[in-house]
């Protein structure tokens, strides 16, 4: 087995819940703005991209080092071991961007790797003809920041978001590893009720429920990497069977997802399906403003409107108070609400327990916490005075 150093990469805000996934792997990282870095070998490739809820991608970081010139970026480029990644046939793009560095040109800074990894590889594997580029798929990013270069290898293919069971999607659908992230800054319990009342496709109730029941988030589909010939075919069955055995498909969930579009309400149903949570979650046309319920202890978890759209703002606002009223009455419940809406707790009536800075893709949102009453500890006796 190899020695790699991985960067999973995060979206702003998310980098502490990453570091805390990646250490519940039982992998030691260090934390750095949007990434990640811990050391692992092909086992933690593949589990670190089956099991990652909250990261945006696993990347192998191939080399880093300080170019000021291009002649700089093409021979350090070069004197990395590309031929421990890159096998003779390999398909390798390269891609880049560049933040504050000499080297600004990203397009030049493209060329320049490229060539670097062609000529490197000409005299590794004895060629002076072109390469075909007609195996495998190895995507690599240079990134300049600070004329720092890092070069890296994208192990995930298509982002970690995509978990493989969205058959359809709203307008301004919410990443699922933002969802899964939302579900994860509470203090949910799978015994206990789950509610979104803006479910739109489904998104958290269904990250909700693979929380609940401990399934790999990556499980139902399939990674890049996978195609490489230095990772054995064996590692990626081990992890999936690990993955399988550690499913909790027995623990029973009380997962609600209500939405004012009945179309909404359909189409998270069929995403549902597709999650194989068809019977476990339920589906349901309501206005927030009609929630009611007698449950104990539940979480609510939303991403309403924040009425940036013109001539939405009014009855977004509207709907916030009236939402904080219908929620009043649930005094051992917890609530918690992204949104831009700077206005939110005003509007909602109360002061939020806690509120986090998020960012939903491009926008700049809160995350209001309001804690309910603790539930009673199961088996334990009252501490008498």
């Amino acid at each position: 087995m190899g020695k790699y150093q991985l960067i999973a990469t995060a979206a702003m805000g998310l980098e502490a819940l990453v570091a805390k996934e990646v250490r519940s792997l039982g992998y030691e990282c260090e934390v750095e703005n949007g990434r990640i870095s811990f050391e692992g070998d092909e086992y933690a490739i593949a589990r670190s991209n089956l099991w990652l809820r909250t990261a945006d991608r696993v990347k192998i970081k191939v080399g880093e080092f300080k170019a000021y010139t291009f002649d700089e970026l093409f021979e350090k480029t070069k004197a990395l071991p590309w031929e421990k990644y890159l096998p003779e046939d390999a398909e390798f793009p390269v891609s880049g961007k560049s933040v504050k560095s000499k080297l600004f040109s990203v397009s030049d800074c493209q060329a320049i790797v490229k060539k670097a990894i062609v000529e490197r590889m000409k005299k590794q594997y004895k060629r002076n003809s072109r390469f075909e580029e007609n195996g495998a798929l190895f995507r690599i990013e240079v990134a300049l920041l600070k004329d720092v270069a890092t070069i890296t290898l994208d192990t995930s293919g298509q982002g970690l978001h995509k978990r493989g069971y969205r058959t359809d999607q709203g307008e301004a659908p919410l990443k699922e590893t933002l969802a899964a992230a939302l579900v994860q800054l509470t203090n949910w319990k799978p015994e206990f009720p789950f509610v979104d009342p803006f479910c739109g496709s489904g998104t958290i109730p269904i990250e909700a429920a693979m929380i609940g029941q401990n399934i790999a988030p990556g499980f139902n589909r399939d990674f890049v990497s996978e195609t490489w010939g230095w990772i054995p075919g064996q590692v990626w069955d081990d992890v999936r069977n690990e993955a399988e055995s550690l499913a909790n498909y027995d623990q029973e969930l009380d997962i609600t997802g209500t939405d004012i579009d009945h179309r909404m309400v359909k189409m998270a149903q069929e995403n549902a399906f597709e999650a194989g949570f068809g019977g476990i979650i339920q589906f349901k046309q309501m206005r927030v403003q009609d929630f009611t319920t007698a449950k104990q202890y539940g979480v609510i978890v939303g991403n309403p409107p924040y009425g940036e759209r013109l001539g939405e703002k009014k009855a977004v606002e509207q709907m916030y108070q009236e939402m904080g009223q219908a929620f009043a009455k649930l005094d051992t419940w917890s609530i918690y609400m992204l949104t831009s809406n700077e206005n939110f707790e005003q509007l909602y009536g109360k002061p939020a327990t806690k509120k986090r800075k998020l960012f939903n893709g491009f926008i700049r949102t809160d995350y209001y916490q309001y804690w309910g009453k603790r539930p009673p500890r199961i088996g334990a006796e009252e501490n008498k005075e």
